[in-house]
This record gives C-alpha cells, sequence and structure tokens, in this order.
C-alpha cells in the first residue's frame, strides 16, 4: 500500500506532465526517485512510511538550499534560481516552518528546564537541544535550532 504522501507526489506528478510543467515534472521524479532508493536500501525492501517520506523531501530540500548557496558563490545565478525553484515546489509538501519567534519561545522555555536541573552556560546546549529536539522535529531546520539555542545560552 502506498503512503498517502507518496500517492499525492505521484498524482502531482502525473498532473505536471499532463500539463507541461517541467520544472515540477522533474523536480517531483527526482524526489520520488529518492524515495524509492530509500526503500530498497538496507537488508530487504519496504515501504516508507509517511513521517520517513517527509524526511526524504526534506532532505531533498535542504539539498536544493545548499545547492542554490554554491551557485550564487559560484556566479551561477541562473542555475541557482533554479534550484530555488525547485526548493520551493517541495516546500509546498512539508509542513510549516516555525517563525523566528516560536521558535525563540520553545528554546527559551528549554532553557529555563535545563537551568532547573542544573545545565547552565554554554555546556548546557547537549541537553538544551535534547529538550527541544523533539519539540521542533520537522517544522525547524537543524541549524537554526542550534543557532537559537548558542544564541539564548551566550547572549
Amino acid at each position: 500500500m502506498t503512503t498517502k504522501l507518496k500517492q499525492q507526489l505521484q498524482d502531482d506528478l502525473t498532473e505536471s506532465i499532463r500539463t507541461r510543467d517541467e520544472l515540477i515534472s522533474s523536480t517531483l521524479r527526482l524526489t520520488l526517485s529518492a524515495i524509492s532508493y530509500e526503500e530498497v536500501s538496507g537488508k530487504s525492501a519496504r515501504e516508507l512510511s509517511d513521517e520517513e517520506v517527509l524526511k526524504v523531501i526534506t532532505r531533498e530540500a535542504k539539498k536544493r538550499r545548499e545547492a542554490a548557496e554554491a551557485f550564487d558563490a559560484g556566479g551561477r545565478a541562473d542555475s541557482a534560481e533554479r534550484e530555488r525553484a525547485e526548493g520551493e515546489v517541495l516546500a509546498a509538501y512539508l509542513p510549516k516552518q516555525l517563525s523566528d519567534e516560536e521558535l525563540t519561545a520553545i528554546v527559551a522555555e528549554a532553557v529555563a528546564e535545563a537551568k532547573a536541573g542544573g545545565a547552565e552556560g554554554p555546556r548546557a546546549i547537549g541537553a538544551v537541544m535534547k529538550l527541544v529536539n523533539p519539540k521542533v522535529a520537522g517544522v525547524a531546520e537543524g541549524g537554526r535550532v542550534a543557532a537559537a539555542v548558542k544564541q539564548a545560552l551566550t547572549g
């Protein structure tokens, strides 16, 4: 049985091919390929859950973001723009990311909780991250979370 999210990707791919939208169809093909690869990697083939499919989409979106930054640094604006456009296609399948204010509030709460447990200062980063990560999984990128935790503990 195909998961709901994977089925949505396949349906959207079919629609984009029908409407001849090259950007969406190529992006979804690559993403579905990454999902299929994930399904057959390991000791035995298996069907990914919606949560696992979401992780693959998140990873693919991150690749696009990093590639766009690399192309910008290399002076290839056209390629960077293409990567950003592909990232936007994938972003439609991801949950809405936390705003900076929401992330800061969650981190502040975790810092207070860690202080109550005796962890303070820059050495408490690991303890705070353990508290924050389950709350922000899938809705905030790890780099943003780590930066917010560092800021809260040292700032």
